[in-house]
C-alpha cells in the first residue's frame, strides 16, 4: 500500500454514517470499526480518507442489508492538508463498497473522489466520475 502525501484527520468512529457513492446497491452505511485498527488501548479505532473500513449497509438491496462489507472512504467532511498548504473538504462522508481483494464492486462512483484515495488504489481511479 502506497503511502500518502497529505495530512489526513481521522474523524470517523465506530456508529458514524457514510452515503454510499457507487452504484452497488447500497445507500447507506453505518461504521462497525476499521481494519488493521492501530489505535491506542481502550479508545475508539477512528477512521478517515483511504482507510477501509467494515461496515453495515442500513439502507439498500436486501441482498447487502445488515451485512457486514468492507468500504473505502472516498470523501470526508473534515479538511484534509495537502503537502502544498493547500486544504480539502467534502460536503459529505461517503464511501464505496470493495470486495477482499480491494476491487470496487460498483461500475461507477456519484459525485467527487479525493487524489489521496486514487493515489493509494489505483483500480478505483478507473471508476472515478471526478477526481478533486
Amino acid at each position: 500500500m502506497k503511502a500518502i502525501s497529505s495530512k489526513i484527520s481521522k474523524t470517523l468512529i465506530p456508529m458514524s454514517t457514510l452515503t454510499c457513492a457507487d452504484n452497488s446497491g447500497a445507500m447507506e452505511f453505518r461504521i462497525i470499526n476499521k481494519l488493521g485498527k492501530g489505535h491506542r488501548h481502550g479508545r475508539l479505532a477512528s477512521a478517515g480518507l483511504c482507510d477501509i473500513v467494515i461496515a453495515s449497509v442500513i439502507k439498500g438491496t436486501p441482498t447487502y442489508l445488515k451485512k457486514p462489507v468492507r468500504v473505502v472512504i472516498i470523501r470526508q467532511r473534515a479538511a484534509i492538508r495537502r503537502a502544498n498548504g493547500m486544504r480539502v473538504r467534502f460536503e459529505d462522508n461517503a464511501g464505496i463498497m470493495v470486495g477482499d481483494d480491494n476491487l470496487p464492486i460498483g461500475t461507477e462512483v456519484k459525485g467527487a473522489m479525493a487524489r489521496e484515495v486514487v493515489e493509494r488504489y489505483v483500480k478505483i481511479a478507473g471508476i472515478a466520475s471526478r477526481i478533486v
